[in-house]
């Protein structure tokens, strides 16, 4: 997947854009219910957030450019199921 654009308000606590709290596509508005995860690289910030609809957004920000992309996607229900069942 190449990375999208995206529009993204954030929480601004102890620093400026701490953490996304929405998502805007277009005219379609998507409210963060969780950060699930978030890791640095050298100039970026990456953030694994849940949203609303159960769907989950890799987003990433950029820093030297103050630019968010879009950089992964799941839907809600596609899960792998990553278990061994056996019958015994």
């Amino acid at each position: 997947m190449t990375d999208q654009l995206a529009h993204v308000e954030c929480y601004s606590g102890f620093k400026a854009e701490e953490r996304p709290v929405r998502i805007v596509f277009g005219s379609q508005s998507l409210k963060v219910t969780e950060v699930e995860d978030r890791w640095y690289s050298p100039g970026a910030t990456f953030f694994r957030v849940l949203v609303e609809s159960g769907d989950r957004y890799v987003l990433r920000r950029d820093h030297a450019q103050d630019i968010w992309s879009l950089t992964a996607f799941r839907a809600a229900g596609n899960r792998v199921d990553t278990k061994i069942n056996h019958s015994v």
